[in-house]
Order: structure tokens, then C-alpha cells, then sequence
């Protein structure tokens, strides 16, 4: 019988995902074929799976830590958010619809029966499954119909482990208070709880893990540190944008425009492991560097919307500057659509207004289309006949006399526009930066040699160093009894 375990927070952005990449290496490592799940993730950073179709990103990265496919069941149910009140519905690996969050309440019973079917399949052949919780167990509101953490983790069978996020305060208060609000059923299939993102001298905890345990009965498994090799993960969703500060000043300054509905960001993370790049993520309020040599307008969930919100932030006016400067522009995907003359949905398909007038940078025009591009590809830059790779998530189709000038070939087509002069320049490529090679020649124009650093590689070398951290300090082989024990139970 296949093993499963489940890691539910008691908030949000407590490091699961983290935890569960390590785990999952942790587990490849030993020898066991394991495979991740997320019953329901909420993200704008979404990736293609081998099989095809979208999932979030966190469960991508997950597959590579376990070193197999990734693959749509692995998270069934996907959010992504295009206002403050709803969401675009993927449900394995394609869009089901669109729901306002009181709809999308409704909606989740009916979602049941696919998130079942889906960690059926994971499980098919495994001998361990990892499970991503959302969000707390404690939103005792949303528990009836919940397909997220306790309601997957009681209909599944599956033991959880519960994570407290120590560096936010209040962790002892946070895990307390979840034993007291929930019912009787969820609290026994709690196996025990980690401590996450301590910093400092461990003992210092003792006495708060001897509180706990009085008012919960429930072990302590761990007590992790904050994982420095995590920074080299690739991020799950926009919540850690908050927590990226300005580094030190570097040869190159490169701006990217933080979007209301920015998506796939996390495109950007090769170039801010390079040593002589200095990536400045402009927030609302901010204006866009006068020193920057290169600004990159990245990928939007709402591409109107996100126009509209890019003008008043007064960007477009920066970024005009920044061209009369001479300066360097990259769209990538709803940001290479921003850069055109206008973006057309007729039909609403991202909500909102129909009609926007874009940045006026390249001489396209975009009309967003019902079917939904999604696919990994393997692609060329036109540019510097470099070899790419990377995926497509977006509605529409660009055309205009700037894509006579391709900025990439995707399976041999011509994709995305250059301006005359080259200095502005559009694609649909997501991982365009993964490349080593591409790298290095966008940076020599700005007369730096960069791409030395492997980033794939990188990223392999991270995972496998949270995976030994996570091994000393918690014991994999403990945790597993201990979620066999409460399964026998």
C-alpha cells in the first residue's frame, strides 16, 4: 500500500512548499519513487506539465525534486486569480471556468470527485506521495465541502503534519489554537507538528515545545532553520515579492514592473542569480529606476487590466523615458502584449474592459482568442540563434509589421516582434532566461560576462542540499512511523 503524507500550515506562506521539495528529494534519495500532490493551489505561477496542461509551479518543482514527470494530477484543482474577487478554474490541467471566491464555495463539492480521481493516479505506482496543504486547517469557514486540506485529508485517509511558521511570531499561539478549533476527527489524523524558519539557538524552544505538547498532546518532529538554499528555489506565488528587498548596487540594473496580476515571475529568478545583476522589483508607489539598463515587463493574468494599472502608477511614462534613453525593453507573454498598440478582448475573456491601448512600443496589435495556448516548447532565439527552452500559457495572437522580426522561434515558428533599432523586443517564451547561453549574450550587450552560473543545475544542487538539512534535523524515518502509526489507527 502506497504511504502518503500530508503537510498543512497553520497560516499561509509558512514554507511548505519548501519543505515538501526537500522531503521529496529526501525521499528520490533513499531510493522510493515518490511523487507529489496539492489537491487545490492558488497561483498566477503555472507551469506546463508533461503531460499536458497547467499546474502551479510549486508542484513543477516538486516533480523535479522527486525526479519524475510532472504531471496535471499532480495538482488537480489550480486558481488563478484575475480581480480581487474571483478566479480563472483550471481543474486538470484545463480551464473549467471562472468563479467569484462565494461561487467558487459552491463550486468545491462538485470538485471533489476530481481531486480524488487525480491522487488515485499519483498514487498508482508509488510508494510514497507528499501532500501540499493551502492555506490553514483552521478556516473553520471554509471546512464544509473543503477539498484543500482537512476535508481531502480525512476523505483521502491521508496523516498530516502540521507547520508553524516561527519567524512571523506567535507560532506556539498558532498551533495551539488550531488543536482547539478543530473537530475531533481532523485532530486525530494530526501525526505531529515542525517548527519552521528558526533562526538562533534551537534549545531556546524547549520550553515551547513543552508547551504545546501540555495543551495539545501532539510531538514535536523538528525544529527547522531558516533554509538559505531556498532562495535558490524558484518562489511559489507573488506573496514572497513582498519579501525581496534591494540587494547592493551591481554593474547591471535590471527594473521589472511588479503587475497587480503579475504572473509567472518567477521567470526572472536566472538573472537574479547572476553575480553582476542587480534585479529591482518596482512595487506600486515606486517609479522605475533612471539607472536601470534594461526594464522587462513580465507576464499578467489580465492583460487590460493591468495596463490600466500600469498608467496610473505612472510607468508608462517612465518607460518612455527609459526608450528615449536608449535603454533596453523585453515583454514577456500579457507584458510582450502590453508593449503593442492595442490589446483587444472581445468577447471579456480575462474580464473587464475589451479594449486598451497598449504602450505603443511595438507595432502590434493583440485580440484575445477562447483557445488557450499551453504547451512546452523547444524554442531558438532569432535574435542570437541560441537554443531555448521553456513553455506557453496565454490567450491571444499578436500580429503586426514588428513580427517580421521574431524574437524567438518556438518548434521552428516565429514568435514575438523586435522593433527596428532591437532595443525593444516582445515574446510568448516563458523560461527564456533558463538558458545559460541566452544569458550570457543578452548581458555582453550591456558588456558583462554573465551566464557562468548553471541555473538548472543550481536549482538540483538546492534541493539536494534541503534534503540532507531536512534529514539531520528531522528524521524522515521517525515522521514515516509516525504517520504509519496513525494511519494503523
Amino acid at each position: 500500500m502506497t504511504q502518503a503524507l500530508m503537510f498543512q500550515g497553520t497560516g499561509s506562506d509558512v514554507g511548505k512548499t519548501v519543505l515538501v521539495a526537500g522531503f521529496c528529494r529526501l525521499a528520490a534519495n533513499h531510493g522510493l519513487t515518490v511523487r507529489p500532490f496539492k489537491p487545490q493551489n492558488m497561483s498566477n505561477n503555472a507551469a506546463v506539465a508533461d503531460d499536458g496542461g497547467e499546474i502551479g509551479r510549486a508542484q513543477w518543482l516538486q516533480a523535479l525534486a522527486c525526479r519524475v514527470p510532472a504531471s496535471v494530477h499532480m495538482n488537480p484543482v489550480l486558481l488563478k486569480p484575475q480581480s480581487e474577487t474571483g478566479s480563472q478554474v483550471v481543474v486538470q490541467g484545463k480551464v473549467f471556468g471562472h468563479a467569484r471566491g462565494r461561487d467558487y464555495q459552491k463550486l468545491k463539492p462538485q470538485l471533489m470527485a476530481a481531486v480524488m480521481d487525480s491522487f488515485a493516479r499519483v498514487t498508482d505506482g508509488a510508494d510514497l506521495v507528499l501532500v501540499e496543504g493551502a492555506g490553514s486547517p483552521a478556516e473553520i469557514n471554509l471546512r464544509p465541502g473543503d477539498i484543500a486540506n482537512m476535508g481531502f485529508a480525512t476523505a483521502a485517509g491521508v496523516p498530516v503534519v502540521l507547520v508553524g511558521d516561527i519567524d512571523r511570531g506567535g507560532v506556539i499561539a498558532s498551533v495551539v489554537g488550531t488543536h482547539t478549533i478543530l473537530p475531533d476527527e481532523d485532530r486525530a489524523i494530526i501525526a505531529g507538528y515542525l517548527i519552521n524558519k528558526f533562526r538562533g539557538d534551537v534549545s531556546l524552544f524547549d520550553d515551547g515545545i513543552s508547551a504545546i505538547e501540555r495543551f495539545t498532546g501532539w510531538p514535536c518532529l523538528g525544529v527547522i532553520p531558516w533554509l538559505k538554499s531556498a532562495a535558490r528555489l524558484p518562489a511559489e506565488d507573488s506573496v514572497a515579492l513582498e519579501r525581496l528587498t534591494r540587494g547592493e548596487a551591481r554593474a547591471l540594473k535590471i527594473a521589472v514592473p511588479v503587475l497587480s496580476r503579475i504572473a509567472n515571475f518567477d521567470d526572472f529568478d536566472p538573472l537574479r542569480a547572476e553575480p553582476e545583476v542587480e534585479l529591482v522589483f518596482v512595487r506600486p508607489g515606486e517609479r522605475l529606476p533612471v539607472d536601470a539598463g534594461l526594464v522587462i515587463v513580465p507576464g499578467s493574468k489580465s492583460t487590460i487590466a493591468d495596463l490600466g494599472d500600469f498608467r496610473r502608477q505612472g510607468w508608462d511614462d517612465d518607460l518612455q523615458a527609459h526608450r528615449r534613453r536608449g535603454g533596453r525593453i523585453i515583454g514577456i507573454c500579457g507584458g510582450y502584449q502590453m508593449l503593442g498598440r492595442s490589446v483587444r478582448d472581445p468577447q471579456a475573456l480575462e474580464g473587464g474592459e475589451t479594449l486598451a491601448e497598449g504602450l505603443g512600443l511595438l507595432d502590434i496589435d493583440t485580440e484575445m482568442a477562447p483557445e488557450k495556448t499551453v504547451r512546452n516548447i523547444q524554442a531558438r532565439s532569432a535574435e542570437s540563434d541560441i537554443a531555448l527552452s521553456g513553455y506557453e500559457i496565454h490567450l491571444g495572437v499578436s500580429q503586426g509589421p514588428d513580427c517580421a522580426r521574431p524574437m524567438t522561434l518556438l518548434d521552428g515558428r516565429p514568435d514575438g516582434a523586435v522593433s527596428p533599432d532591437g532595443k525593444v523586443s516582445g515574446t510568448y517564451l516563458h523560461g527564456l532566461f533558463d538558458s545559460d547561453a541566452y544569458r550570457a549574450s543578452l548581458l555582453a550587450e550591456f558588456e558583462i560576462h554573465g551566464g557562468k552560473t548553471n541555473y538548472r543545475a543550481d536549482v538540483d544542487a538546492a534541493l539536494d542540499e534541503i534534503a540532507a538539512e531536512l534529514d539531520r534535523l528531522v528524521g524522515f524515518a521517525r515522521m514515516m512511523e509516525m504517520a504509519a502509526r496513525i494511519r494503523r489507527g
